[in-house]
């Protein structure tokens, strides 16, 4: 019966789920009144309480760690036990699914009686830095297959990439239960739309070893809500005045680049994508009070990029590492006779 289930259909119920789950915490929020100290920049996350107890803490770091380590070990079982791909659900994958809705509803009810992620012990750029590495992560995997700019693949070593796809797993599911647990569950606008993401990753982490976690428009649809998310923060943090334009095209920027060539499409569309993104990013910035900050658009991209040369080659370092330990490791043949 599990195999049965279309990855279509799988993935319709994870998007319906992750959208239920979002209103769930907007409802579970009503009424949350929790005194918080005064923004105070960019640096600082202004949803956690000022005085911290060891109760506060222990309630958000050890359902983190339960969290983390549960679906590591799933993870682990399903690449030494179950192996093979399915069409539909392993049993692993109905577990994994459980588990992580079981911590979903004991992170409302934590928030609700201690209130403080992990926010309150680590930075904000954590959080963020998570997400970015997941993603450059994504375009190291996909280098073979969709190439880094225009279709052609950036000189990655494919060890590199057989790395990456083999143990990507582990660092997404970090990258999300971490940012998951960073957060309370507030129902604010922003916070709504970064849950409603981490719901989805969530799900997407739920499916190792079926055919819906691999189908590329949905994984492109993953990699594409960061550009949603950015820009619509941007525009509740900052007003329509503010920096979402930077965002928008700085993420879809990656998407001209390099995304969208692993999709099959034809060079016309592929031309249309490219010239309608250049012309709605001249348009954009065209009526704003400041055109010249039209520069700032290729930060992102430069960021990715860069991002993804370091980790490809810190990666490569450190399998060239282990490759020479190993060799070190083995005992001196004996001579012949």
């Amino acid at each position: 019966m599990l195999n049965n289930v279309r990855p279509g259909t799988l993935l319709g119920l994870g998007v319906l789920a992750a959208a239920l789950l979002t209103g769930a915490v907007w409802l579970l929020s009503r009424g949350l009144e929790v005194a918080l100290l005064p923004d105070r920049g960019a640096s600082w996350y202004y949803w956690k309480l000022p005085e911290p107890t060891v109760w506060t803490r222990l309630s958000a770091w050890s359902m983190y760690a339960a969290h983390q380590l549960a679906l590591w070990g799933l993870i682990f079982y399903a690449q030494t036990r179950v192996r093979a791909y399915t069409g539909g659900l392993h049993r692993v994958n109905v577990v994994a699914l459980a588990v992580n809705a079981a911590f979903v509803l004991a992170h409302m009810l934590q928030t609700r009686l201690f209130y403080d992620g992990l926010a309150q012990d680590v930075s904000i750029f954590s959080s963020q830095g998570s997400v970015i590495l997941l993603l450059v992560a994504v375009l190291i995997m996909e280098n073979r297959r969709r190439g880094m700019f225009f279709g052609r693949p950036a000189p990655i070593a494919a060890e590199v990439v057989a790395f990456a796809r083999r143990y990507h797993g582990y660092l997404f599911s970090w990258a999300a239960v971490y940012t998951f647990w960073y957060h309370p569950m507030e129902g604010t606008s922003g916070h709504l739309i970064g849950f409603f993401y981490m719901f989805l990753l969530l799900v997407q982490g739920s499916l190792f070893l079926t055919r819906a976690h691999t189908n590329r428009w949905w994984t492109l649809t993953l990699e594409l809500c960061v550009a949603v998310h950015g820009t619509l923060v941007a525009v509740m943090t900052s007003g329509p005045g503010g920096a979402w334009p930077m965002f928008l095209f700085g993420f879809l920027g990656v998407f001209v680049l390099t995304q969208m060539h692993g999709l099959g499409l034809s060079r016309p569309w592929l031309w249309t994508f490219g010239l309608g993104y250049a012309a709605a990013a001249l348009i954009v910035y065209g009526l704003r009070a400041d055109p010249a900050a039209i520069a700032k658009v290729p930060l992102i991209p430069a960021i990715d990029y860069v991002l993804v040369a370091l980790l490809a080659l810190l990666t490569w370092l450190g399998l060239r590492a282990r490759g020479h330990r190993r060799r070190d490791a083995r005992p001196p043949r004996r001579p012949a006779g």
